[in-house]
């Protein structure tokens, strides 16, 4: 019996590898398929996610934007804080150094108080005795005695007009008007004539128009009126002297001075400053006055002043004074200011001047 040949390539064989080779590429496809759609699907998550950090980071950015704005302004702020810090110190030093003298000032005041007091009642009593017989022009230069310093310097038992430049101040506050502060606020609500004919300035004006009889032709003399400012009794500034060589000019001086009503707080300082702005330097300077000032550089904010306060002006305004200048006191008691009179003792004898404080009945 014949054997039959094999053939590998029979349409069976051919069959079922064709089959075989399709359902691979069916597979390849399937697979291929769902790989698109899961890439498809990936980079829809990716890219919502990118938008997402896309606006994480530009709030981000917004953040940091506001961050560093903020970081500029607290840097600022603490410049400014720093530079109102070195400022506040210092002013805090100067304040502290201040301080310190005025509590030197004032230590100094009430050690003195109590010689002072028995002195100052001798010194009254001798005034007293003086100004009876004061009146008596012709009889006042034997009753001078002048101790001679820098400039033309003296200390006087009684008032003498003297030196080539002088200086009268008189306080013209509200005050003025009384010894008693009942009297003063009655007499301050009554009308003009009643003010300027009050019996306390009527004195002290009369006591101006006493002084300036004594002033020699040729003298250059300032006389200047003060209350929370100061103004000069002349034609002019307060920063200019005026020669006198006849009465007619100490008469209008007087006469505006009569018709001045007293009014406003006191200020030393305006006054003190108004003598350092002249030029030559006075010789003498007569002071009326009758307390302590109720005003120092500033006009306070707030209504009323301690007597403490009132010393610490007084200090002050001294400081503006001019150096080796007598300053000649004439004080008018005043209730309620007891230390007024060993303050301005105290500014007469440091200074080579004198004070007094006269009886209602001078001059």
């Amino acid at each position: 019996m014949a054997r039959r040949a094999v053939n590998v390539f029979s349409l069976s064989f051919l069959d079922a590898m064709t089959c075989g080779f399709g359902a691979v590429i069916l597979f390849f496809m399937i697979i291929n398929a769902n790989m698109d759609e899961r890439t498809r699907v990936a980079l829809e998550l990716n890219q919502d996610q990118i938008e997402r950090y896309q606006l994480r980071l530009s709030s981000a950015e917004i953040t940091l934007e506001e961050e560093q704005e903020n970081v500029i302004q607290l840097l600022e702020e603490v410049a400014a804080s720093s530079a109102f810090r070195d400022q506040m110190i210092a002013e805090l030093q100067e304040a502290v150094i201040e301080l310190e003298v005025l509590i030197a000032e004032n230590q100094e005041l009430q050690d003195s108080v109590s010689s002072i007091e028995e002195e100052i009642e001798s010194l009254q009593n001798e005034n007293e005795a003086l100004s009876a017989n004061s009146i008596d022009a012709d009889r006042v230069g034997d009753r001078i005695r002048e101790v001679r310093g820098d400039g033309n310097r003296q200390y006087l038992t009684g008032l003498r007009m003297s030196g080539q430049n002088i200086v009268i101040l008189i306080d013209a506050s509200t005050s003025m008007l009384a010894r008693n502060l009942i009297d003063i606020f009655r007499i301050r609500n009554m009308d003009r004539d009643s003010q300027v004919s009050a019996k306390k300035w009527i004195q002290a004006v009369d006591t101006v128009d006493w002084l300036t009889a004594q002033i020699d032709p040729g003298t250059n003399i300032q006389i200047i009126a003060f209350n929370e400012s100061s103004w000069s009794l002349f034609e002019g500034g307060v920063d200019q002297w005026h020669q006198v060589n006849d009465g007619s000019q100490l008469n209008d001086a007087v006469n505006r001075l009569r018709e001045t009503i007293p009014t406003g707080g006191t200020s030393l300082h305006s006054a003190f400053s108004s003598v350092r702005n002249l030029n030559p330097k006075p010789d003498n300077i007569f002071l009326l006055v009758d307390g302590l000032p109720t005003i120092g550089e500033i006009e306070p904010q707030r209504p009323g002043v301690s007597g403490r306060e009132r010393l610490e002006y007084f200090s002050r305004a001294v400081r503006q004074l001019p150096r080796n200048i007598p300053m000649n006191v004439i004080l008018y008691p005043m209730e309620g200011d007891p230390q007024a009179a060993p303050a301005y003792w105290l500014l007469s004898l440091n200074t080579g001047g004198s004070m007094m404080a006269p009886s209602e009945d001078w001059p």
